[in-house]
């Protein structure tokens, strides 16, 4: 079997340029430490995450929140040496987790229904496993369980996980179907779990569970490429009542299977070598829509042709950008960045258009694609402006997703940080307004009403009871002794406020300009002129005593100190270095940023932000910071932002394991990469400008869905030429220090020129 290794690529970089991309992704980058990346089989934005778990740690501990678990938002950690089972549900890079739904766990020997613990994984039907007999690439995951003897290949339709399993040899082998498992699992995460047994191969049914969505029930079909022989189940809930079906042996060959803990097992003879298949097709609405999904998508029982066809959706959607690289090492984390910013969000509707609602009623998507997994407090930055280059068809159709979400709301709020027909509330601002700005002052309106999604922003802006947003409208900040996290309330509303303003002053809407581009300047209520930083406000309109600069807790920020989120007024760049001392000292500032050291002590109590994701003080790992780079361009520095995103680059992405300085926060730290790796990035999501940098590329082409590309190219490109000499655009110089989103979109040509030594 073939070791995953880059040491193994010896592609040249020119290949870019041919049609085979996905030889350059590794899912395996992030896998290890803070990235929380998966390693499994998926399509892009597809419903179905088919992927590995490496253990079993409980949420809880005694009643309280176990730490451990935050190592497992994705279900897998590089480091483990056993695997549980491959389920079909998983987030990409987030700091919090859910899913990790139906766990499937081929085994030999003795029957064993409980999972068995890591230091002793012969005691349950857990297996060793061994990254020499590993491998994994886009749509397709490999790995020998030693325990068992057994090969598992995995792949992977938008809505259906194939599985392919080689048995070692002839007798009984078993097909476990856990549906106690999940991520961040605890003891009532498990509402109800149904099986039905349509017949000696199809198996369908259902699980409700209320874990970060509270309210969520996924459907499934499965089947099995042979009949098996036997089958049963164990529920492991210590329920009182029983009712009459006790008159009943429901433990074997029983075709119902009901109730909230329950694993299921099935049993075929094999035969030496034999391959036992499993298509496992998910749905929000119900088993028929599974079973649809099923024979929809993947009619037959050809792995490799699901295989084929999978890697050659990854293919269209890498193509979208070629690039010629320094090096392997880049094209390999250039393309895996891009595999990851495609993971989501992701499909949610059946092939028919089906899906469950915020309203928990069936919907119909009607001449859209809905899309879930909606992690926008990091997303906004950077992922949603970059498929509005890309992915524009995609993005609008997130955005009518967004809207749809606001008309089922009982609250009237665009989503904060959704999925599964669920708000989970996760995180801070109201981020879908940036979205939604973004794509409307860039053209991209698609399929829904511009003057709508206003209303829409502008409701949500005004919902008082949500996060302080009372007192912010009252006091123009967020008290600290009312609501806390409040700075960074105060600066996240100001922002999304001002997105408001601008598209309201794009379609006309003058009431509303005047309304939200004067609580976009809420910004100066938390500054501090006399520290040079925000900083929380009391409500009689004080600032608070105790303050400490460099702590990342109880602070009045959401994972961030006053160093990095005093620099978060994106749409004010230039009237915040002003309010900061003028450029030279705010030059200064960020010199020290990057620079100074931050002791362990001042984010030991946050667990977003570890050593591996900071350079001085700045946190790349975590995303509040990630436009501070380059506000050296409002400043007499430039070359300063040139010289630090090189640096980031170099530091923070690696073509390993543990490749990523943080969380991949759903794509956020991969669009990041992209972004700052072809030379320009979008500081502030609603404007139609993006800050030039330094590419990191010899050359790009972006092949645009209006049919134009534009080009990058760097001349004098090189690991210590990271200084822009001067820049073209369309054979003109470029003055400024900006690109425009009609410039990429009009197609075209920017060169870079550069050099070692910086433009003073």
């Amino acid at each position: 079997m073939r070791k995953f290794s880059l040491s193994l690529l010896l592609l040249s970089p020119a290949l870019a340029f041919g049609q085979d991309l996905v030889q350059y992704v590794k899912p395996i980058i992030g896998t290890a430490k803070m990235g929380h990346t998966y390693p499994g089989a998926t399509v892009p934005f597809g419903m179905v995450q088919l992927s590995p778990e490496t253990d079993t740690i409980p949420y809880e501990m005694n009643g309280r929140y176990n730490p451990d678990v935050y190592k497992y938002c994705a279900g897998y950690q590089y480091t483990d040496k056993t695997i549980v089972g491959f389920s079909h549900t998983h987030f990409s890079g987030t700091g919090h987790s859910d899913l990790g739904d139906f766990l499937i766990m081929p085994t030999t020997g003795p029957l064993q229904l409980n999972p068995g613990t890591a230091d002793h994984p012969e005691n349950g039907y857990r297996s060793r496993f061994s990254h020499e007999n590993e491998t994994a690439e886009a749509a397709y995951y490999k790995v020998k369980l030693d325990d068992h003897n057994i090969l598992a290949e995995l792949t992977a339709t938008n809505r259906v996980g194939f599985h392919q399993y080689t048995f070692p040899e002839a007798g009984n082998a078993h097909i476990i179907l856990d549906l106690m498992a999940g991520i961040y699992n605890y003891g009532n995460k498990n509402v109800w779990t149904f099986v039905r047994i349509e017949n000696d191969s199809l198996i369908t049914g259902y699980r409700q569970t209320a874990g970060w969505a509270r309210t969520r029930t996924v459907y499934f079909a499965m089947t099995f490429s042979k009949p098996f022989t036997k089958y049963g189940h164990q529920n492991y809930a210590n329920d009182v009542y029983k009712g009459f079906w006790r008159k009943f042996d429901q433990t074997e060959n029983f075709p119902e299977m009901a109730g909230r803990q329950i694993r299921a097992w099935f049993d075929f003879n094999t035969r030496p070598g034999e391959k036992i298949q499993v298509k496992f097709a998910l749905s929000p609405v119900s088993t028929a829509g599974a079973l649809n999904n099923l024979r929809t998508e993947a009619p037959d029982w050809d792995f490799d042709a699901v295989k084929k066809k999978g890697q050659a959706d990854w293919n269209k959607e890498l193509a979208k950008i070629r690039v010629n690289a320094l090096s392997n090492d880049d094209m390999v984390n250039f393309y895996t960045a891009m595999y990851h910013t495609f993971l989501g969000p992701t499909t949610y509707m059946d092939v028919d258009g089906g899906y469950r609602g915020l309203d928990q009623l069936n919907h119909s998507a009607e001449g859209f694609t809905n899309y879930t997994t909606f992690s926008l407090w990091d997303t906004y930055r950077a992922l949603h402006p970059f498929f509005n280059i890309i992915q524009p068809q995609r993005n609008a159709d997130m955005v009518r997703s967004m809207l749809e979400h606001y008309n089922q709301s009982v609250h009237k709020m665009l989503p904060v940080w959704s999925h599964y027909a669920n708000e989970n509330w996760c995180m801070i601002g109201y981020h879908s307004v940036s979205v939604i700005a973004d794509a409307i002052m860039k053209g991209n309106i698609n399929g829904y009403d511009a003057n709508k999604a206003l209303d829409a922003c502008a409701t949500t802006a005004r919902y008082r009871k949500y996060d302080g947003l009372g007192y912010y409208m009252d006091m123009g900040y967020v008290p600290e002794d009312k609501n806390s996290s409040s700075v960074s309330k105060t600066l996240e509303y100001a922002y999304d406020d001002w997105c408001i303003a601008q598209v309201a002053k794009k379609l006309g809407r003058n009431d509303l300009y005047e309304e939200f581009i004067k609580r976009s300047q809420n910004y100066r209520n938390v500054f501090d002129p006399s520290t040079g930083f925000m900083r929380p406000k009391l409500s009689d309109g004080t600032f608070r005593k105790e303050f400490d600069v460099l702590s990342t807790h109880g602070q009045g920020y959401i994972e961030g100190n006053a160093w990095n989120y005093s620099l978060y007024v994106p749409q004010y760049p230039a009237e915040m270095i002003a309010m900061m001392g003028g450029k030279k000292q705010f030059t200064g500032h960020l010199d020290s940023l990057f620079t100074m050291h931050l002791p362990d002590a001042f984010f030991a109590e946050t667990e977003d932000i570890t050593r591996e994701g900071i350079i001085g003080n700045y946190v790349h790992g975590n995303e509040p910071a990630h436009h501070a780079a380059y506000l050296y361009n409002w400043t007499d520095a430039p070359w300063k932002t040139q010289e630090r995103v090189r640096m980031i680059l170099e530091k923070m992405y690696k073509p390993a394991a543990d490749g990523l300085g943080g969380n991949d926060d759903c794509g956020q730290m991969s669009a990041w990469y992209i972004f700052t790796t072809l030379g320009f990035y979008p500081v502030c999501p609603g404007s139609t400008e993006y800050a030039l940098g330094s590419p990191a590329i010899r050359s790009a082409e972006l092949h645009l869905e209006n049919g134009k590309t534009f080009s990058v190219e760097a001349v004098n490109q090189g690991a210590k030429n990271v200084y822009v000499k001067k820049v073209e655009l369309n054979g003109k110089p470029l003055t400024g220090r900006f690109l425009t989103h009609a410039d990429i979109m009009n197609g075209g040509k920017i060169v870079f020129y550069m050099d070692r030594k910086p433009k003073k």
